[in-house]
């Protein structure tokens, strides 16, 4: 079968396909017929180096995570799927490989895809989705009519937090660039601060929760705009310590402990918690999802697709940072 594999850790260029054989398919696996499959910030960040010590991976490295397509086998205890049934999913985290013909996962993770949306749209759900819905519903406990900033409100994941956090009954505001305000407010968006004109430390320390996918400065702007109480969820930036202590080797925790110290202060003078997600796959919450999409509340939201033979450039786009929505490699 086909698949994309990062040769060495590095840019785009060090992408290539390769045939590689099938997966073997445990007893509680199923194997799926890729059609399509998203890429995420997490893909160049595997490709690059840069997630190494919580993902450490020898390259040759196979890349993606998020597939939708048909399933073609089932292992013998498998008992929620059959061959031939669409589906969609979050792969496990250290058996990621979805920009390949061939993947096999758990049926844990896996769930059936959504009937109203076809398999590329599919593809741009899983990570995305399911990191918003534990950010906010979980880690943040956010609770109906509280105040909520998401941040990058236009991208693959904000788009989707958005409209999760709708559903949610909160009061959303998000950030954005001139050229997506109608976009970000046809998603649910309450209030919009365009970032570019506008500086989020103008406004009133009133957020119950943020969703922050930035990291770096915008972390600590997002700790600044939170009431006293609140919390931060961070997805973009360095993991916080109890991340750390349950998921990084020993040696690396002292060199984090230091590198977010200016983060930890700042949330302890404004009585702000501030937590690090990294989402777990979670194939119950999938199918919860997909029936949100399949009753109109949820829509995904796709910049461009690109076939498999295109790979470096779709890998490109995603790093220039300035997609509306998902980028999808289909097959």
């Amino acid at each position: 079968m086909k698949a994309v594999v990062a040769l060495r850790y590095g840019g785009p260029e060090v992408l290539a396909i390769v045939d590689r054989p099938a997966p073997e398919v445990g007893p509680r696996d199923v194997l799926i017929a890729v059609g399509a499959a998203g890429l995420n910030p997490l893909d160049f960040k595997i490709r690059s180096g840069k997630a190494k010590l919580a993902l450490p991976l020898k390259p040759p490295v196979a890349l993606g995570c998020d597939v939708a397509g048909t399933i073609a086998a089932i292992g013998a205890e498998v008992t929620r799927f059959s061959v031939g049934d669409a589906v969609y999913a979050r792969l496990e985290k250290l058996r990621m490989g979805g920009l390949a013909e061939r993947v096999a996962a758990d049926e844990s993770v896996v769930a059936a895809k959504p009937t109203s949306i076809d398999v590329a749209q599919a593809a741009s759900i899983p990570l995305a989705a399911l990191t918003a819905l534990q950010a906010l519903r979980e880690t943040a406990a956010s609770t109906a009519g509280q105040r909520v900033l998401v941040h990058a409100g236009a991208g693959g994941v904000g788009s989707l937090a958005i409209q999760i956090a709708k559903k949610l009954g909160l009061h959303v505001t998000t950030t954005t660039s001139m050229k997506n305000l109608d976009f970000v407010r046809s998603l649910g968006a309450d209030e919009v601060i365009d970032y570019t004109v506008e500086s989020l430390d103008a406004k009133p320390r009133d957020f119950d929760a943020v969703f922050d996918s930035l990291g770096g400065d915008s972390e600590l702007a997002s700790i600044r705009a939170t009431r006293r109480g609140g919390v931060v969820v961070g997805i973009g930036g360095l993991p916080d310590g109890e991340f750390a202590r349950k998921s990084l080797p020993a040696f690396v925790r002292p060199a984090l402990w230091l590198m977010t110290g200016k983060r930890r202060r700042a949330a302890a003078k404004a009585g702000v918690r501030f937590t690090y997600l990294f989402m777990r796959p979670d194939g119950g919450q999938l199918a919860e999802l997909a029936g949100w999409i399949d009753a109109g509340e949820l829509r995904p939201v796709i910049h461009r697709t690109y076939p498999l033979a295109d790979v470096r450039e779709a890998f490109a786009e995603l790093e220039r940072g300035h997609a509306r929505g998902k980028i999808i490699v289909t097959f």
